[in-house]
């Protein structure tokens, strides 16, 4: 299943693929509020294509970004291209170039640790932040060298073996266990997309934006001012611990905890994971025309 609309972006020189979804049921004369989603580690924005539509049908633009070295986004020249802090900085820079100066975002897994730094470094590109199983990143720094270490190696792996064997080594995972119960066209079809990623891709991205690799947001998520929704699985129990400890130290977070899901909440439990984002970015957007209105 393909979005309605596919084109590319160029930021500073890099050429982006960017996926949207317009607004079903936008009022005449509206501006539809934006809700941008990222993706995990050898994902793409195709990864959504489940779940933007009941994003859109419910008044939302919906955009999905492919990240770097992922879907059909190009491969940087620049190793430092594929690093948070290069990442952010295109993302903030594609919301005014696309008409819009803010928006909702939501990311999985990588694409959240992406979307915490871009609240951080430019709040005011953000409207409302939710994360579904994502990290602040990694507090000690032997424990951070140690990870580098292990993404080091599997991208040397993935660089001498071929994304075939990556997707067959990634599906096993003992963190997506979980998703060996859903039927076999759903998991075909996420295979698939695994297999569409590039290997200099996947490994440059490895290097460079892996855990190990970024720098460790936790002390900072205080600074985080509201509309924060933190969601993890039930049968994710790593995810959910950091799920709740990120809730506490974020001021008036409110965490969402998915019964029968793992990892990947949007894959495994898609009609859970719509109400739980849906009801925030109603509430949120009512919050803020009854803020705009009473500045008048």
């Amino acid at each position: 299943m393909s979005w309605v609309e596919r084109a590319f972006l160029q930021v500073d020189g890099l050429r982006y693929g960017v996926t949207t979804l317009p607004a079903a049921s936008a009022k005449a004369g509206s501006v539809p509020r934006r809700v941008v989603l990222l993706h995990g580690f050898a994902g793409s924005s195709e990864d959504w294509a489940t779940v933007a539509p009941g994003i859109a049908a419910e008044g939302f633009q919906v955009l999905g970004i492919d990240l770097p070295g992922h879907g059909a986004t190009e491969l940087p020249s620049e190793s430092d291209r594929y690093g948070m802090a290069r990442t952010v900085r295109d993302l903030a820079a594609m919301l005014p170039a696309l008409g819009h100066g803010d928006a909702h975002w939501h990311g999985y897994s990588m694409g959240g640790r992406v979307a915490l730094a871009l609240a951080l470094s430019e709040p005011a590109r953000v409207v409302s932040l939710s994360l579904e199983s994502a990290s602040p990143g990694i507090a000690e720094e032997s424990v951070r060298a140690q990870r580098c270490a292990e993404d080091e190696h599997l991208a040397e792996a993935i660089e001498l073996k071929g994304i075939d064997w990556f997707a067959a080594h990634w599906e096993g995972m003992p963190i997506f266990e979980t998703q060996r119960q859903l039927p076999e066209p759903v998991l075909a079809a996420q295979r698939a997309r695994r297999l569409q990623n590039r290997t200099a891709g996947l490994a440059g991205s490895l290097r460079e934006l892996g855990q190990g690799a970024q720098p460790f947001f936790g002390g900072r998520l205080g600074a985080i001012s509201g509309r924060a929704l933190l969601l993890a699985g039930a049968l994710d129990p790593k995810y959910q611990a950091i799920a709740r400890s990120m809730a506490s130290a974020i001021p008036d977070a409110e965490l969402q905890v998915i019964a029968d899901a793992g990892h990947n909440v949007h894959l495994e439990r898609p009609e859970a994971f719509l109400r739980a984002l849906l009801d925030r970015l109603h509430r949120w957007d009512r919050a803020g025309l009854a803020s705009a209105q009473a500045l008048r």
